[in-house]
């Protein structure tokens, strides 16, 4: 494959993921989540380099579990005892990457971890740190731990569907039922952390959040159903990480930065087009349900 092709098929790994994780982020309203564990993972990153002095993958990858879960469980934390959800994440992932941020400066100035490097990620090295497997030969790094990423997420949505369903529309219910609710919110933020952690060596900090919420949230102006949902927030992914990079190529720019940008894009033309919630039909129903009842 080109060089240009990895950089499109890592960019759209992390469309098709974030985008399949975000659409329970937005109907469980955790998108701020979403931004919290995208910053806290660096500090699970970091932690991990300082104890193994290794930045590959497995570690990368165990470092950033054990930062979201911290994060959701102080954040659970905090609002037990009375401090408002929106606060508590936003006093537990400032902090969190406050600390980060400190020891990066102070402790791995050395390496190729650094404040701009994990907002803005480099994908333009992508393709140039591979890894040699059986019967596929090289392929880089990062796209093999987005598609078993990928993988990973895939297997646990459908092979839990109904319980994912169930939890993220009606949490009493599903309690009633006897469906581990905090085992599965558990469940549900590391699945959050492991994909946020795949995509950020690649992508940065801003390009996670943006492929999180952005995509999901132009799919739930478009359809009702959770099926179809899913489907249009990774394909929305996908198309966002497509068009950012060839916006990027034709400004001569961020192609992370690129890529949050047509995010944006795409949810603005939800946000005008939807048939149901968009501006367009909103002044147009007025009038149509006028004219049916003349």
């Amino acid at each position: 494959m080109s060089y240009e092709g990895w950089i499109l098929l890592t960019a759209s790994l992390v469309g098709l993921s974030c985008g399949l994780i975000g659409v329970f982020l937005i109907l469980r309203r955790m998108a701020m989540m979403a931004d919290a564990i995208s910053h806290t993972v660096l500090l699970g990153i970091v932690t991990a380099y300082l104890i193994t002095h290794e930045l590959s993958g497995v570690y990368m990858l165990i470092g950033a579990i054990v930062a979201g879960l911290l994060t959701a469980v102080l954040v659970q934390w905090l609002h037990t005892l009375g401090v408002q959800q929106d606060a508590s994440i936003g006093v537990v992932f400032t902090t969190l990457f406050a600390i980060g941020v400190i020891l990066i400066a102070t402790k791995a100035g050395n390496v190729h971890l650094d404040v701009q490097h994990a907002l803005m990620g480099e994908i333009t090295f992508v393709p140039w740190n591979t890894i040699d497997l059986p019967l596929i030969g090289e392929i880089p790094q990062a796209t093999f731990i987005l598609l078993f990423v990928l993988a990973v997420v895939l297997i646990a949505i459908l092979a839990f569907y109904k319980e994912w369903k169930i939890t993220t529309f009606d949490a009493a219910l599903a309690a009633s039922l006897g469906i581990p609710v905090v085992f599965l919110h558990y469940v549900f933020m590391t699945l959050v952390s492991v994909t946020t952690v795949a995509s950020f060596d690649a992508v940065g900090a801003i390009m996670v959040v943006a492929m999180l919420i952005t995509p999901a949230a132009s799919a739930y102006l478009w359809t009702d159903r959770l099926s179809i949902m899913l489907i249009l927030s990774a394909g929305i992914g996908v198309v966002s990480a497509i068009s950012g990079y060839y916006i990027a190529t034709w400004l001569d720019t961020s192609i992370s930065g690129s890529m949050a940008f047509a995010t944006g894009v795409m949810f603005l033309i939800s946000f005008i087009g939807s048939p149901k919630h968009g501006i367009v039909s909103r002044f147009i129903r007025p009038y149509t349900i006028a004219s049916t009842q003349d």
